[in-house]
């Protein structure tokens, strides 16, 4: 795979939790060097995990991420992830995969027309 990409939270739960989804993310997750992680993907991923199934889960899950390089918040990031009409964390991950110019891995309806995203819808039901 060519390219830098961004997986949003939701991909990574998928991948995390081997659902019947998780092979959506995995080229992404897989793909180390040219894989971007947004420290709040981070945060939203550790949060859950750590909600539903611990702290020694959560930190494993959180180190796993941090194999691919690690995009941090700064005044800039946040400035343009201002302009975006998303929910404040989405809009910062938005941001980060624009800024890099990486494609956005993700289920999430909010990010379904943008550019640079590879958005794939879920299932009804």
């Amino acid at each position: 795979m060519t390219g830098a990409n961004v997986v949003d939270s939701s991909g990574w739960l998928e991948y995390f939790t081997d659902s019947d989804r998780a092979g959506l993310f995995a080229p992404a997750i897989e793909d180390v060097a040219n894989l971007l992680v947004p420290v709040l993907t981070i945060y939203e991923v550790f949060k859950k995990v750590l909600r539903e199934r611990g702290e020694n889960e959560a930190l494993q899950v959180a180190s796993m991420m941090q194999t691919g390089r690690t995009i941090n918040v700064d005044v800039h990031l946040a400035l343009a992830a201002s302009r975006h009409r998303l929910p404040l964390a989405d809009s910062i991950i938005y941001a980060a995969a624009l800024r890099h110019e990486a494609t956005l891995w993700t289920q999430d309806e909010h990010f379904e027309t943008l550019p640079r995203t590879k958005y794939f819808p879920k299932k009804p039901g």
